[in-house]
């Protein structure tokens, strides 16, 4: 198996980093490599926080550290202080690249033993408050990679980047042009959003985006054309809503809706573009690296279109959260519930952790955001139970209106037809904006502590 520094020989001089000097790219990460194989003679390989914040820098350093067999640990430069804490007594680097590390007097060099050479540390859990890292491999990874060419029938992957390589979102994207000899076009979302577009040719590029970006490009019919010009458009990351489906099949966007996580390596799930053209929504067929079970809580195996808990094997799956590997590394139940239809594609319920009982119903909060977003009157939605001493939960809706003058009355009349009482909010707090991370996640924490905020003010 080709590892990190034979590709990086493979590449020679190829023009392949758009936008970048790929040759830099190569200068920077051959003289790191360097560098890190001369430490690591002395010993252990040095543990490594990689936080560059330029993006030519960060994939050079990545790919330096990997073939050096140094355990990487990404991590977001804009983590606040409080986060950096957490980080630096969890994982007490030996060297810091990026985010200047001389203020944490950190970087003396091997002071630490690392059970894990060679293991790539990728961010996960940062909505709840909690940083986490999952154990990956080059081996994971390239799994990933595998099943995403073999299922698009590619031998080749162009990207189009607009999201942060620290992520697994962004990682990926990279991971597999690089590995198959792809081109990758790194550019800010925001740069393209003020129209400063790389000049590419769309049709030979995927490109990755989470639901708000999509909204946003919808809203400027020059990016919408330009979207529509791309080979596939993958869109994951957080559950999209119906209008914005129906408005990117309008404009023929060539969507592929994607289910993944950082501990899957992206996607295990991907629903090709003509089926969502055709007028399919679901999250596809499983790719060939993986293979999905739906059990019930006895653990039993459910035929189709029984919903119950989604189990995953794949070859690409993270070993464990560091600094603990998982004993059973080839199985991975999640928090998400759904089910496999006949097709064998995989159709996702809602999250085990976020559903809502209120007065012995179970409600699933996708539901009711669908039913609310296609009301067209809310920007963003998310809906959350409250303790409730009558009912156990309440069911309580966060928006923020679309017009300042949107009352909750209106939406509830709309929602009338749709849903059953007991699934319309009692609760109805407008917000100006809602907390949710570079992925589109919402980070639910911070919505309980507005909500029973506002309920107390409201009251008093």
């Amino acid at each position: 198996m080709e590892r990190p520094l034979d590709y990086l020989n493979n590449l020679a001089q190829d023009d392949w980093l758009i936008g970048y000097d790929s040759r830099q790219f190569n200068q920077i990460a051959q003289e790191l490599y360097l560098e890190l194989t001369q430490l690591s003679a002395c010993g252990t390989p040095p543990k490594i926080i990689l936080a560059e914040r330029e993006p030519l820098r960060f994939l050079a350093s990545f790919i330096a550290a990997c073939a050096a067999n140094c355990p990487v640990f990404l991590c977001n430069p804009d983590c606040g202080t409080q986060e950096w804490q957490q980080v630096f007594n969890l994982v007490k680097p030996d060297i810091i690249l990026g985010i200047g590390n001389r203020e944490w007097g950190i970087g003396n060099g091997n002071n630490y033993q690392c059970p894990m050479p060679n293991h790539i540390m990728i961010p996960t859990g940062g909505s709840s408050g909690q940083m986490k890292f999952a154990i990956h491999t080059w081996e994971t990874l390239t799994a990933s990679v595998q099943g995403f060419t073999e299922y698009f029938q590619l031998k080749q992957v162009n990207s189009f980047c607009m999201l942060p390589l620290y992520h697994v979102s962004g990682l990926m994207q990279f991971i597999r042009s690089f590995t198959t000899g792809g081109k990758l076009a790194i550019q800010a979302f925001k740069d393209v959003e003020s129209g400063k577009i790389f000049n590419i040719k769309q049709s030979e590029y995927f490109i990755s985006l989470v639901p708000t970006q999509l909204q946003r490009l919808l809203q400027n019919p020059e990016l919408t054309e330009w979207l529509s010009q791309f080979n596939t458009v993958l869109l994951g990351g957080a559950p999209a809503w119906n209008e914005l489906l129906e408005k990117a099949r309008f404009h023929r966007i060539r969507l592929a809706l994607t289910y993944g996580m950082t501990e899957t390596a992206s996607q295990i799930a991907t629903l090709k573009p003509d089926d969502f053209l055709r007028g399919k929504i679901s999250s596809g067929q499983i790719l060939p690296h993986a293979k999905v079970t739906i059990r019930n809580q006895q653990g039993e195996i459910l035929n189709s279109n029984q919903i119950g808990n989604i189990t995953i094997y794949a070859q690409s799956l993270a070993l464990g959260y560091y600094p603990i590997t998982r004993d059973n590394p080839t199985d991975f139940q999640v928090d998400d519930l759904g089910f496999l239809d006949e097709q064998g594609h995989l159709n996702i319920v809602g999250r085990n952790s976020d559903k809502i009982i209120t007065g012995g119903e179970n409600i699933y909060p996708a539901e009711i955001e669908s039913a609310i977003q296609a009301t067209q009157m809310v920007a963003d939605i998310c809906v959350i139970g409250i303790p409730d001493k009558h009912w156990g939960q309440a069911l309580t809706a966060i928006y923020i209106p679309k017009q300042s003058d949107t009352s909750a009355l209106k939406i509830q009349t709309l929602l009338k037809d749709k849903l059953s009482k007991f699934k319309i909010p009692k609760y109805w707090i407008p917000q100006q904006n809602l907390p949710r991370n570079s992925q589109g996640k919402i980070n639910r924490q911070q919505l309980q502590q507005i909500a029973t905020e506002f309920l107390q003010n409201s009251i008093t």
